[in-house]
């Protein structure tokens, strides 16, 4: 993935704005002690995180929809496309989104976030600048 592109953000765990600074306090979304604990601010450009109270809200509807997305994808395949028997293969996709939960919240918040700040050429190189001077 290209730095510059809203993809890198999200997949990456990147700030959406310089693309250098974590957005999540760790890489590890299985990390349950602090899977869901998202810095304040970018360490190099400064970008709140923390936007107003109940902004993220809206990353509900994300989880909500990339929820779905992935349960009918999965279940056309087994079901419709493989002829798996239905009951197992609801069984393994519970089991399957359970253990998905913390991947899922961290996509959400980061797609969420992306929607709404714009990736900037120049944030990024004082951001690199800045991270150069702190190594």
């Amino acid at each position: 993935m290209f730095k510059g592109t809203k993809l890198y953000s999200i997949f990456s765990n990147k700030c959406p704005k310089c693309q250098t600074g974590s957005f999540f306090k760790t890489n590890n979304p299985y990390n349950l002690k602090k899977f869901d604990k998202l810095n304040e601010e970018c360490a190099y450009c400064e970008e709140s995180f923390t936007r107003e109270p109940g902004f993220y809200i809206g990353s509900m509807y994300v989880s909500y929809a990339l929820s779905v997305a992935l349960m009918v994808v999965f279940f056309v395949g087994f079901v419709l496309i493989l002829g798996l028997e239905m009951e197992y293969v609801l069984i393994g996709l519970v089991v399957a989104y359970v253990l998905l939960i913390p991947v899922m919240f961290r996509l959400a918040r980061l797609i969420w976030i992306n929607i709404f700040v714009k990736y900037d050429p120049e944030k990024r190189k004082m951001a690199e600048e800045k991270k150069l001077r702190i190594e």
